[in-house]
């Protein structure tokens, strides 16, 4: 989860981050925090979807959208709950990454799109795994390699595991890189 050397914007309190493609790890942590500082509804939309106001049929059994005139004002909060999600998830990406989620039809799905394009499948996240715990285990100080540069490094590959999931103690990781130094 390495931050981007010069963010795009300021830090402000009532914008989103801005995604430009790279950093993405960096991007879905800093916009899990907005937008739960914006309204913790606003984050469930994302994680379980939209909801869609619905009421039951004439029939008594089938499910059916209501109708705009027929919702209430719990059914709009959802609605509006869900425009603002997809909102601000449009709002904090450039057009290149628009692009690829100009289809989507809710914030979820935008969300889904932008973790495949990222991060991959669950399949190629088990391999970036694999990949940054075999450079955790190798790890050593390059030859001619400053202490904030390997430093760096080393915060690099824990941040890339922890935003794929994969979480080492801080204990474990000051050890690890206290067994590297000469």
């Amino acid at each position: 989860m390495a931050a981007p050397p010069t963010p795009q914007e300021g830090p402000s309190q009532t914008r989103p981050p801005l995604f430009n493609g790279k950093y993405y790890g960096w991007l879905k942590n800093r916009m899990m925090d907005h937008l739960i500082g914006e309204n913790p509804d606003i984050w469930g939309v994302i994680l379980d979807g939209p909801t869609i106001p619905i009421k039951t049929a004439t029939d008594g059994i089938t499910k059916i959208p209501k109708e705009t005139k027929e919702w209430n004002a719990e059914d709009k909060l959802a609605i509006q709950n869900n425009a603002e999600a997809k909102k601000i998830l449009i709002c904090g990406i450039v057009t290149n990454e628009y692009n690829g989620n100009s289809s989507c039809q809710d914030s979820k799905a935008i969300w889904e799109t932008l973790q495949t394009a990222h991060e991959g499948t669950t399949q190629v996240m088990k391999s970036k795994i694999d990949n940054l715990n075999r450079q955790y285990v190798l790890f050593l100080i390059a030859e001619g390699e400053t202490i904030q540069d390997m430093h760096a490094r080393f915060t690099s590959i824990m941040n890339g595991m922890y935003s794929l999931g994969e979480i080492v103690s801080n204990g474990k990781a000051v050890r690890k890189l206290l067994s590297v130094l000469p």
